[in-house]
């Protein structure tokens, strides 16, 4: 873990390095200062001279300046360095994500990744800022005013090596019960984001069922529940505070009244007044110090469980990869299924997709017909290979999908999904994803094909009108024809359909059909579809069942032969029929 999350100091290790050293120089000054001071009060009883008084005033000011300067700028390097670590950790957990495959993706919640690129950073953040700062400023205040306090106190100084084994086994003992309270939180805590983010996401149905109260109820019992356990660790680490303070007053009490007795009865031989005071200040430094520890092992304690979630993010590796020599050219739209059968991953104890064996050559405009849980959509995902075959060959211009570079193969394979996403920002810059140096002319081009410019041309702004985000100021089917609008400035040599007319009119489902046919003559089109009406000018269609499939042919030739396409048709249009009536 440590080694994974360390790979993102980069370009702050310098600052990382210079702070240590500035606590260091502080500390050694802090300490210092004490001993001038002994030897000042030393000098005032010996009746010293006004210069010398000066002198040490002198230098008093200059190591109290000087500590102070060090302290600032180990201060300002710790912010530097801790909060660079914390946005280069989120920029490579980014970065990684990107990287993932469906399956890797599959694996963790969204709710989950917010969490660890949000609260679990800033937890590693602030560990990291205690670490390069407070971790090396309290163990070396702690050993200097150790070895001072046997310099200036003598054998009264052995109170500390009593005190100090009692605060350890304390520390130790609430470590001990918070880490396991601290990964129970973390896991609460996604469950929260998920809970917010269902129901920000789901708000138009939470409102039109007026479901906000059993929504508040749950989000209530959810929150409930991470304040619980926070609590709980909380009030176990409270217990540091009053240990802390009860190993304080023991030593106080005990070098004030020896103390006090040592110097009366000694007559300031065995210890004297200055000694008295330093050894005092270095009470308080070797207290502080362990209070700082303490400090330390909580924050730790806290972000341990955050550390290793992130390392579970950056050292997640993707499923899908590039081969060590790969292609960089799609000859053709071809296609071919060559026995494949596909589960969504190892665990799984049956197939999705069972013996798929399909030939489709370029050029050709395919129909995916079939029931919900047919895997249609499992089937056309493994052509631009956001999942592998579990067994057999995806080929797409004659080569297996894993033969070539992936960026290669999904430039050549633009997929419309189900469903439909737009991001915040004008039509303009929602086209351009499909094809970010496409030129106004192309764009209009593509709309015109998928039928968006009926309704752009409508908007005062045309195509610079701005989209909400999710496009939740446009109707379903300007979404979906945007979508597709997008998909087809790739110029692919593949055009899947996922259902992507589902919230259109036919009239506006034929027109867009007729518009890909006489435009895209020789891209290979595949058009899954509820509706026999989208499929059935295609030049083959699939019919599936249950992960299988269950015949292939045309509009015609599956009336007569096959009973699923029968029943799907005749239903469709006896409703049509009983509409028209």
């Amino acid at each position: 873990m440590v080694k994974t999350l360390a790979k993102s100091i980069r370009e702050y290790k310098a600052t990382s390095i210079v702070t240590p050293i500035f606590v260091s120089l502080e500390v050694l000054l802090e300490c210092t200062i004490p001993f001038v001071i002994a030897k000042l009060v030393n000098s005032i009883k010996s009746s010293v001279s006004m210069e010398l008084l000066v002198r040490y005033g002198v230098v008093l000011v200059v190591m109290a300046v000087l500590s102070l300067v060090f302290g600032a700028i180990a201060g300002s390097t710790s912010a530097t360095a801790s909060s660079g670590f914390a946005k280069n950790l989120r920029r490579d957990m980014f970065a990684r994500i990107q990287t993932y495959s469906f399956e890797n993706i599959d694996k963790f919640l969204v709710s989950s990744l917010v969490t660890r690129m949000t609260t679990d950073v800033t937890n590693v953040q602030m560990a990291y800022m205690m670490i390069i700062r407070i971790a090396i400023r309290a163990p070396l205040m702690l050993v200097f005013a150790f070895v001072m306090a046997f310099v200036m106190g003598g054998r009264m100084a052995w109170i500390f090596l009593v005190v100090v084994p009692i605060l350890a086994i304390g520390l130790i003992a609430v470590i001990a019960k918070t880490i396991p309270l601290f990964r129970k939180v973390f896991r609460k805590y996604d469950k929260l984001n998920e809970s917010i983010q269902e129901n920000v996401k789901a708000m138009r149905v939470v409102k039109s069922f007026v479901r906000e109260d059993y929504e508040q109820k749950k989000f209530n019992a959810a929150a409930g529940d991470v304040c619980n356990d926070f609590t709980r660790a909380e009030r176990i680490l409270a217990l540091n505070n009053p240990l802390m303070q009860f190993c304080m007053y023991v030593v106080m009490a005990f070098v004030l009244s020896f103390g006090s007795y040592t110097i009366i009865t000694s007559r300031g031989v065995d210890l004297d007044v200055g000694q008295f005071s330093s050894l005092l200040t270095y009470s308080f430094m070797i207290l502080s110090s362990l209070m700082m520890v303490s400090m330390v092992f909580v924050m730790i304690t806290m972000s341990e469980e955050s550390g290793k979630r992130i390392a579970e993010i950056l050292n997640e590796e993707s499923t899908l990869h590039n081969p060590e020599n790969p292609l960089y050219e799609v000859p053709d739209g071809s296609i071919s299924f060559e026995h494949v059968n596909f589960k969504y991953s190892a665990e799984a104890e049956r197939m999705v997709l069972s013996d798929i064996d399909l030939h489709i050559r370029s050029g050709e405009t395919i129909g995916i017909i079939g029931g919900t849980g047919s895997s249609k959509s499992s089937l056309i995902q493994l052509i631009p290979r956001l999942y592998d075959a579990t067994q057999g060959a995806v080929k797409v211009g004659g080569h297996d999908v894993r033969e070539y570079d992936l960026e290669t193969l999904r430039n050549q394979v633009a997929v419309v999904l189900q469903k439909n996403v737009l991001f915040s920002g004008t039509i303009k810059e929602n086209l351009r994803w499909g094809n970010k140096d496409a030129t106004d002319a192309e764009m209009v081009k593509a709309c015109r094909i998928a039928c968006a410019d009926e309704f752009i041309e409508t908007f005062p702004e045309r195509y610079d009108t701005y989209i909400e985000q999710g496009g939740a100021n446009v109707s379903g089917g300007q979404k979906q024809r945007l979508c597709i609008a997008r998909a087809l400035l790739k110029n692919p040599k593949i055009l899947i359909l996922d259902d992507s007319t589902s919230a259109v009119d036919t009239k506006t489902d034929a027109k867009i059909r007729q518009a890909l046919r006489d435009y895209m003559p020789e891209t290979t089109k595949i058009i899954i579809a509820q509706r026999t009406a989208s499929v059935e000018d295609a030049d083959k269609i699939i019919v599936m069942r249950g992960g299988k499939i269950d015949a292939v042919g045309t509009h015609k030739e599956l009336l007569e032969t096959n009973e699923i396409y029968r029943e799907i048709y005749t239903s469709q249009n006896k409703r049509g029929e009983e509409d028209a009536e």
